[in-house]
């Protein structure tokens, strides 16, 4: 029997249905995976809720670690036994699943499976902002909204690595000095600071080459305030909510500002991507430049409280749920 995290209608966390679930044997170019360690992130709350629609029932999630079980025909690049992970691929919450083998990345023997759980989405997320989006220069001044949730932590370090100063926003103290402990210069507790004011304090009135922002509506005029003249604001994410419509003019008028909303997705679109995006965070990870902070661990089947304590900002850092 096979049990995993379900969805029937979306709305709060009590529509996660722990059952029974079918998995079956894989067709033509899959896998089946014993998943060992499922990655939590706001990603899945967004599917929950049905601001990403799912068509339903779904089994929610987006990463996880896992060892191969069978796979089926035509996949030559894994073998049953081989330690595999993978990011934004719907269906993680469960014990057992089918994934397409194109989507997996081979684990390295040194990275453990609740790291890569914790850090594939989170941590491709972060390689794409700094590596691609925008890519960070040393001596760079750039502003990461939530500096101490998975992503922040990730990208706080790795952006310190490659030379920049790195501005954050936090909700509180303890965040702060969590924040400032994974490689954020100036943490910024904006319960009570404004993070604009400190801003262009900082940086002495120039502001950021690039802000960060997966905070959505509450922080969307704010951060462009933050920026530079030809600066680039990268929108990644909601939770305070979507950021409303508005006018292009705005992005002319604080300086011929550039706006991009990315997704993991099509970043890692093509297999070479993934592999080199999967792969510079390993290096990182296993270089020391970046440690992934995995602050709570649930039950599968208590996947409710794991996204309960996320909306409620009760987490720092990487949450996991173990099958």
């Amino acid at each position: 029997m096979t049990m995993g995290i379900r969805i029937h209608e979306v709305g709060g966390p009590e529509v996660l249905r722990w059952e029974e679930i079918e998995v079956g044997r894989p067709g033509i170019g899959e896998v089946r995976i014993a998943q060992t360690a499922v990655g939590v992130n706001f990603l899945d709350v967004y599917h929950r809720a049905g601001l990403y629609t799912l068509t339903l029932p779904a089994v929610i999630g987006s990463e996880a670690a896992g060892v191969v079980e069978e796979v089926g025909a035509g996949v030559a690049r894994f073998k049953a036994g081989d330690r595999v992970a993978y990011a934004g691929v719907a269906g993680a919450y469960a014990q057992a699943r089918l994934i397409a083998a194109e989507r997996l990345v081979p684990l390295p023997g040194d990275v453990r499976d609740e790291t890569a759980a914790a850090a594939m989405l989170k941590g491709m997320t972060a390689q794409y902002l700094l590596r691609r989006t925008c890519k960070v220069e040393p001596g760079d001044a750039i502003l990461i909204h939530a500096a101490a949730g998975g992503v922040g932590l990730i990208a706080c370090q790795w952006a310190k690595h490659l030379g920049a100063t790195v501005i954050g926003t936090v909700s509180t103290e303890e965040k702060a000095a969590l924040a400032r402990s994974h490689g954020c210069d100036h943490p910024i507790v904006t319960r009570r600071e404004d993070f604009v004011a400190r801003v262009k304090e900082i940086t002495q009135g120039r502001g950021v080459r690039v802000v960060y922002d997966s905070v959505g509506k509450d922080t969307w005029e704010g951060s462009l305030d933050c920026l530079q003249p030809l600066g680039m604001m990268v929108s990644y994410g909601n939770s305070s909510g979507p950021v409303p419509p508005f006018s292009p003019l705005v992005l002319s008028a604080k300086g011929s500002l550039f706006l991009t909303r990315p997704t993991l997705m099509a970043y890692t679109a093509r297999r070479e991507d993934l592999l080199a995006s999967a792969g510079e965070l390993f290096d990182v990870i296993r270089g020391g430049a970046v440690r992934v902070e995995i602050n709570r661990r649930y039950p599968l089947g208590e996947a409710a409280d794991a996204h309960r304590d996320l909306e409620a900002r009760r987490t720092t850092g990487s949450s996991v749920l173990l099958p």
